[in-house]
């Protein structure tokens, strides 16, 4: 069971994913060296695998315990860079070959222009000591200048991999957790956000409130004026919910019409005073081709231990409610089973 949640872990967290990976690799492969180094008398360069070795198993560790995969891999592509350098520096031409695994471990690491950069600086400071000191890096003028080419061309093309690579992770990430149509953020990406507010509420307290909102009469836009003219009417709503709301509250597009916002720090006045302002705008400035557009809004605080999907009913019920008071209606529950009721003239 534990096996099985680490690997799901792994699958969902493409980062966490390639810094376990990395790691591994560079643990197995870099301990014998480390060993053998220490061994045979060579303390500095045996020290600096040991180094690297135990940085990077820390650095693993936190990012499984944390989930912050950027600073680990920063620290990472730092320590074995400088290592490394210290490497084949002190190796000349037999240190020479780590420095291409580590060309690709840095673009696995951090981001295309900061390993560019890792890598530039790396080069720059061998071939920098390379001329100090001829004959303790390279043997000649030609190798160093081979050697220069080929990292070099080797880095460009790990760039260009990384770069089209993040490109499109971002790209499928935006499209796996936003609407296409809207631009909200999609049922699934909702469902997260609910259960990271539920936890950060657990362990911290954090208040939380939600209002789900329906556009009144929707179905006749669609029916007498086609659907281009309720995609349309629902690009807007999207645009002036997200214009109306505070920049950490989130928007979601729950249904068809149906949308939720998540209110962090929010209590249960700070709601019904939210839903309010977001329905005077909607019945102001929404316009379809009939006229004005309202909209009826259910919403709901979180309770202390309650289930993500118990709040997310909640607030739905107070919905329907809002829909058969007549529509254009909020009802905000109170935590007791009781709801406001506030119509908009």
């Amino acid at each position: 069971m534990q096996i099985s949640r680490l690997l799901r872990r792994l699958r969902s967290d493409f980062q966490l994913s390639i810094i376990t990976l990395m790691g591994l690799f560079g643990v197995i492969g870099i301990s014998p060296y480390a060993v053998y180094r220490l061994a045979t008398g060579n303390y500095l360069v045996g020290s600096s695998d040991t180094v690297i070795v135990v940085s990077t198993v820390m650095a693993v560790i936190y990012a499984w315990r944390t989930g912050d995969t950027i600073k680990p891999g920063i620290y990472l592509a730092t320590i074995f860079s400088a290592g490394a350098t210290l490497i084949a520096i002190n190796l000349g031409v037999n240190g020479l070959f780590w420095i291409y695994p580590l060309i690709m471990f840095n673009f696995f690491m951090v981001s295309p222009a900061k390993a560019l950069l890792a890598t530039t600086l790396v080069l720059t400071t061998l071939v920098g000591y390379g001329q100090l000191k001829p004959g303790s890096v390279f043997e000649s003028d030609y190798q160093m200048v081979s050697f220069l080419v080929t990292s070099m061309m080797a880095s460009i093309l790990s760039f260009v991999f990384a770069y089209r690579t993040s490109t499109q992770r971002d790209q499928l990430q935006q499209l796996a957790i936003h609407d296409p149509l809207t631009g909200a953020r999609n049922r699934r990406a909702m469902n997260e956000e609910l259960k990271i507010a539920a936890s950060i509420y657990r362990r911290h307290g954090n208040s939380y409130g939600v209002l789900v909102m329906d556009l009144d009469h929707f179905k006749r836009i669609n029916d007498n004026h086609g659907h281009h003219a309720g995609d349309q009417v629902l690009v807007d709503f999207v645009e002036l919910i997200k214009s109306s709301s505070r920049k950490e509250d989130r928007l979601f597009r729950f249904g068809g019409e149906e949308f939720l916002l998540l209110l962090p720090n929010t209590e249960r006045a700070g709601l019904l005073a939210a839903a309010q302002h977001l329905q005077q705008q909607v019945a102001q400035h929404l316009r379809g081709p009939s006229g004005a557009v309202t909209m009826s809004v259910g919403g709901a605080i979180l309770r202390r231990d309650e289930h993500w999907e118990s709040l997310l009913q909640r607030a739905d019920e107070r919905l329907y409610r809002a829909k058969n008071a007549g529509r254009n209606c909020i009802v905000i529950d109170d935590g007791v089973d009781k709801t406001s009721s506030l119509p908009i003239a």
